[in-house]
């Protein structure tokens, strides 16, 4: 079983010749052509879409964990930062009426 991969035009925009899976030299199980228009190459799985090895995604997956916890406790530390500010000002309000230092009388007959 053998597959051919067309010409095709790379990233850089230079012609690449087409060829026949398994290449000459290479891995005997690579019998599918796989990739991109950009980019093909042999494989020996047809749903592969990277030539390259999977552990790279271990340390992308690492790295938005990390990430996200970090974002995490920013928005938790705000919350709680927010919480505490509206408890202190709620609390430290006064609870009576400020003296404004008018005093108010009732309506009533004045005497002129």
């Amino acid at each position: 079983m053998s597959a051919e991969c067309s010409s095709y035009l790379n990233a850089d925009k230079v012609l690449v010749s087409g060829f026949s899976c398994p290449r000459a030299g290479g891995d005997a199980r690579a019998v599918f052509c796989c990739g991109f228009q950009d980019v093909k190459y042999c494989c020996d799985d047809p749903h592969s879409f990277f030539p390259y090895e999977h552990s790279y995604m271990w340390w992308l997956s690492v790295g938005a964990l990390v990430g996200l916890s970090i974002a995490a406790v920013v928005l938790f530390a705000f919350i709680i930062t927010v919480c505490v500010l509206c408890y202190l000002f709620i609390s430290t309000k006064p609870r009576s009426k400020l003296d404004t230092g008018l005093s108010l009388q009732t309506a009533g007959k004045t005497s002129c």
